[in-house]
């Protein structure tokens, strides 16, 4: 199976479909409200995944939020496992994603940039 097959894609959005409501229900404090699953990216075995989410806040609260994802990682993939009929349920590495941040900054700096030329 490759890569980027229809089938592995299909599973990479149920995945991150089911992953966002999970993470909404987790009880722990460090996991704000307004985290999110940006993008999931599941082996074609089915054996392991990458998630990136992203989290409101500065640095800190956003690795708290990591740290405490990280720590309900043997709860989210037995509720993963129950949600969802595969064959393998993935072992997943949690990353955070700054791209949101980063394109806030960026568009930022063109609009002073296009100020500037004004």
């Amino acid at each position: 199976m490759r890569k980027n097959s229809v089938k592995n894609t299909r599973v990479n959005s149920e995945v991150m479909k089911v992953l966002a409501e999970i993470i909404r229900e987790l009880k722990d404090p460090r996991v704000g409200m307004l985290t999110s699953v940006v993008d999931v990216q599941i082996s074609p075995d089915l054996k392991t995944g990458k998630v990136w989410i992203s989290s409101y806040g500065d640095a800190e609260e956003q690795a708290r939020c990591l740290e405490g994802i990280k720590s309900a990682e043997g709860f989210i993939r037995n509720r993963l496992a129950k949600e969802l009929n595969l064959r393998n349920t993935p072992q997943l590495t949690f990353i955070m994603d700054d791209s949101i941040a980063y394109g806030v900054s960026m568009s930022k700096k063109i609009r002073e940039v296009i100020g500037e030329d004004d």
